[in-house]
């Protein structure tokens, strides 16, 4: 009788805590609207049969329990009984799959007008491909991929040259309009998902696969990877903005195509130094850096990096927390400093003239363990390199050879949210969840140590 009441207890207790659940799916945000009718029939049809099964078994135990007056009866045959069990299991089957199929030939068969594009997968970020005016997408290959080559375009398939690239963890997308979008992973396994458009594939390495969707309302919705794809697998993070046609038009128009970003551009190391005088203020002549200036090390950093630091500063992407009065003072500087009638030139003569500099490393400030501080140092090596040397085509910065009173500071900003805040920081915005592999100061202070023996 217990155990009966138990079953019994069990399923109401089930089908209270699945009406009353907060838990549903999001609001629907494309044209799969099929795909949630598709998991409720599912919803329904498991669950009369959990509450079917659950409440005949809890009568069988009931009704067939131990007592003196009962004797077991041996029944090897019930074709009746078979009969209506396979018909009825049969019918439930049938009532799973054939949703899921309907669905499944609609997902397999792509509008002939759709907007192409591709979204590229690796080890931990998204990047995006849009054609040219020729409405196609050119070859691609990870065995092409470089520094200068990081979406691994064919060089010599024309059609890939008027390619648009977004170096960006932001995509945006036309509303009301059907997309294409290829997936293509550059290392191992990902997975491109978003929760709203109801859809999600698997970036395969060594092939391309593609989902289409059509985004039915405006707004920013999370791109998930959903496949483990490595230690910084959570931290793999992306956005899809929907808006109006005309919006995204001037969104696109922002990116350049895959011949310009071959181009060499012409330098000016004279002009580079005598911006440059701007800077030795607060960095120094030799660009070693100044801890009473809050200036770190420029020798020890690439200038893609920096590239992209002056770029968040002059669009407020970094340095406009008010407690970060060092990020205040490069926002103002990075705006002021090219404000010329070539900003992009004087940016560009700036960093070749700042990356001939001799390296200089800084000397160590922070008592601290190197050996427990390479331990911790170990989930920061999947992006930064085994010796903190940094790996561009991560866009993760030197380490080794930079003064670890900056790099405790900038941890600090990342930990408190200070900085990596701004949706548009993908970058920041994973650096603060590994911040918390640090867990204490004692570690952090290991960790200092360890970085600047490399």
């Amino acid at each position: 009788m217990v155990i009966a009441v138990v079953l019994l207890a069990l399923v109401v207790f089930t089908v209270i805590v699945h009406l009353a659940s907060p838990w549903w799916l999001t609001p629907l945000a494309s044209n799969w609207g099929s795909i949630d009718s598709t998991i409720e029939i599912s919803f329904w049809v498991t669950g009369v049969v959990f509450v079917a099964v659950n409440l005949f078994l809890a009568w069988v135990v009931w009704r067939y329990r131990h007592t003196n007056k009962h004797k077991a009866h041996y029944e090897p045959e019930n074709k009746p009984l078979e009969g209506g069990l396979t018909l009825v299991t049969a019918i439930g089957v049938a009532a799973m799959l054939t949703p899921g199929l309907i669905v499944w030939a609609n997902i397999v068969n792509v509008p002939e007008d759709a907007q192409v594009a591709e979204a590229i997968g690796q080890q931990w970020q998204w990047t995006y491909r849009f054609p040219g005016d020729d409405g196609e997408l050119g070859s691609a290959d990870a065995r092409h991929v470089t520094v200068n080559n990081p979406f691994g375009l064919n060089p010599e398939d024309p059609t890939g040259q008027d390619d648009v690239l977004i170096n960006s963890h932001r995509i945006h997308l036309p509303v009301d309009e059907s997309v294409k979008l290829y997936l293509r992973s550059t290392d191992v396994l990902h997975n491109f998902a978003v929760p709203q458009f109801r859809i999600k594939m698997d970036l395969v390495p060594g092939t391309e696969t593609h989902q289409w969707f059509e985004p039915s309302r405006t707004g920013t919705f999370d791109i998930l990877c959903e496949e483990l794809c490595g230690i910084a697998h959570y931290t793999m993070r992306g956005q899809v903005v929907v808006e109006e046609r005309a919006a995204f038009d001037d969104w696109l128009a922002r990116f350049p195509t895959f011949a310009e970003t071959q181009r060499q551009p012409q330098i000016d190391l004279a002009a580079g130094e005598q911006l440059f005088t701007s800077c030795a203020g607060c960095h120094g002549q030799d660009g070693a850096g100044n801890p009473d200036q809050n200036a770190p090390n420029l020798t020890a950093l690439t200038p893609d990096y920096m590239a992209r630091q002056l770029r968040y500063y002059r669009d407020g992407i970094r340095g406009t927390h008010r407690e970060d009065t060092a990020g205040q003072q490069m926002a103002a500087i990075a705006q002021s400093l090219f404000s010329g009638e070539s900003p992009g030139a004087d940016q560009r003569n700036l960093l070749a003239y700042i990356d001939q500099l001799p390296d200089v490393d800084s000397p160590a400030t922070i008592d601290g363990d190197p050996k427990r501080g390479r331990r911790v140092y170990e989930p920061c090596a999947a992006c930064h390199g085994v010796n903190a040397e940094g790996r561009p085509m991560l866009s993760a910065p030197q380490l080794a050879g930079q003064a670890d009173w900056y790099l405790r500071r900038q941890l600090e900003h990342f930990s408190l949210g200070w900085r990596g805040e701004h949706p548009e920081d993908q970058y920041g915005t994973q650096m603060q969840l590994m911040t918390r592999t640090i867990k204490s100061p004692e570690r952090l202070e290991n960790l200092l140590a360890y970085l600047s023996s490399l």
